[in-house]
C-alpha cells in the first residue's frame, strides 16, 4: 500500500519567520507534522516539508508526494543529476542554494520509492489545504 504525502511551506517575509507541513495517509492511518524556523525562506520549508516527511516513516515504503513547489518537484526529479554531475553548480555555474537541504531530501529518497506529484496551491484539495494550513500555523509561531 502506498503512503500518500501532502507537504507545504510558508513564509512570513522571505526571508522571516517559517513554517512547515506535511500530511501523512497509510490506509485508514492519518498522521500530521509540523515544524517551524526563526529565519529562513518559502523554499528551506517546502524542502523541509519533504524532509520531515520521508523521515517520519519507519521502514522502506512506496510514497506517492504531493507538494505545490514547482522547485521541490522539479528539483529533485530533473535539476538534481545534472547539479551532483557539476559538483553541486547550476547550470550558469553558480552554486545550488540550499544544498545541505537537497542532499538530505536526495539521501531520503533513495530509502523509498517516490514518485512525486505537483498539486496546484489553493485550489480546493483538501489535504493540501491542510498541509497549508498546518504551515501557516507554523510559522506564525515562530513569527512570536
Amino acid at each position: 500500500m502506498t503512503v500518500a504525502i501532502y507537504t507545504d511551506g510558508a513564509c512570513r517575509g522571505n526571508p522571516g519567520p517559517g513554517g512547515w507541513g506535511a500530511v501523512l495517509l497509510h490506509g485508514e492511518h492519518r498522521r500530521e507534522i509540523s515544524g517551524a524556523a526563526p529565519e529562513t525562506t518559502n523554499n528551506r520549508m517546502e524542502l523541509t516539508a519533504a524532509i520531515r516527511a520521508l523521515e517520519a516513516l519507519n521502514r522502506h515504503s512506496a510514497v506517492a508526494l504531493y507538494t505545490d513547489s514547482t522547485y521541490v518537484k522539479d528539483g529533485i526529479t530533473r535539476w538534481l543529476p545534472n547539479w551532483k554531475a557539476r559538483g553541486w553548480r547550476t547550470a550558469s555555474k553558480s552554486p545550488v542554494k540550499n544544498r545541505d537541504l537537497w542532499e538530505s531530501l536526495d539521501a531520503l529518497v533513495q530509502r523509498h520509492d517516490v514518485s512525486w506529484h505537483w498539486v496546484r496551491g489553493h485550489a480546493g484539495n483538501p489535504e493540501n489545504e491542510r498541509a497549508d494550513a498546518l504551515a501557516r500555523e507554523a510559522a506564525k509561531k515562530a513569527a512570536r
